[in-house]
């Protein structure tokens, strides 16, 4: 661990923020030349790859709005120096918040003299203050500085916004497709449903909601009708068609009393009790 000094520490945040000013000018020029290249997609039909590579874009960003935060953060101090150099255990309201910042941040970065900041002022306050500060106690850290470090993948509607702004900076003709929300009604009394699919659902709930037992009682009480020889009934029109020197043939004399049914057989009588035995469940 590198320790406190005063001049060191002084020349140390100097050599921090041309390091940052550096880097930041560096990430710029990357991220002008990935607009061209994602303009290139876009022309050429390629929306996905451009997508991936505004996700990887917006990651760059925040990573460039950090380190200008740290940058005035290490000019903070250089300014207050006389109050950082102060031998107090713990930091002065008025740099709290830059020291926490950087002690909490400087690890997320690739500036080497960020790290041996960290390091000076960890020497200075101690590794339990350092310790609060990475778990971020109170509240020290900047909520900027928290948010930068929050890496997560961009909603779409972020990406499309870039891609947006960047087809209309190399104006390229290109729109991001609106999503279309479908309104479900559901203060009506069907629902949201209209009523053909409310009956629909209903009739399919109802089938479905069935047991075997129920199912085979529905389908014993429909009687076999198609097995029974329909009944031939003469109209008066077609009995005056008959010749009359004909004499009436043994089907066609009238009946007298009705021969009496014969009687069930059992099956018949148990193919009864099982469909009145449903009769009775519904």
């Amino acid at each position: 661990m590198v320790m406190w000094n005063a001049a060191r520490t002084k020349v140390q945040l100097r050599l921090a923020v041309q390091r940052l000013r550096g880097l930041e000018e560096k990430k710029e020029a990357l991220a002008k030349k990935a607009r061209r290249d994602i303009a290139t997609l876009l022309e050429k039909g390629k929306v996905d790859t451009a997508k991936l590579r505004v996700e990887t874009m917006i990651n760059e960003d925040l990573s460039l709005e950090l380190l200008e935060l740290l940058e005035l953060y290490c000019e903070l101090l250089v300014a207050r120096f006389g109050i950082l150099d102060m031998n107090t255990r713990e930091p002065d309201p008025a740099i709290n918040e830059a020291v926490c910042s950087i002690i909490h941040a400087a690890p997320r970065t690739e500036v080497k003299e960020l790290h041996v900041l960290r390091e000076m002022l960890t020497h200075k306050y101690g590794r339990d203050f350092t310790v609060g500060v990475m778990e971020n106690q109170d509240n020290c850290v900047n909520d900027r500085v928290m948010k930068k470090l929050d890496i997560r993948t961009p909603p779409d509607s972020l990406v499309n916004a870039y891609l947006e702004e960047i087809a209309k900076g190399y104006k390229i003709g290109w729109k991001a497709n609106p999503t279309v929300a479908v309104k479900d009604d559901d203060d009506g009394p069907s629902g949201g449903l209209k009523v053909n699919h409310f009956t629909l659902l209903h009739a399919i709930w109802r089938l479905m909601s069935l047991s075997p037992n129920e199912t085979t009682a529905q389908s014993e009480l429909e009687p076999a009708l198609t097995t029974e020889p329909p009944i031939k009934y003469i109209d008066s029109s077609e009995k005056s068609s008959i010749p009359p020197s004909l004499p009436p043939t043994e089907d066609e004399k009238p009946a007298g009393k009705a021969s009496p049914p014969p009687p069930a057989d059992e099956d018949d009588i148990a193919a009864l009790q099982r469909r009145f035995a449903a009769l009775k469940k519904r």
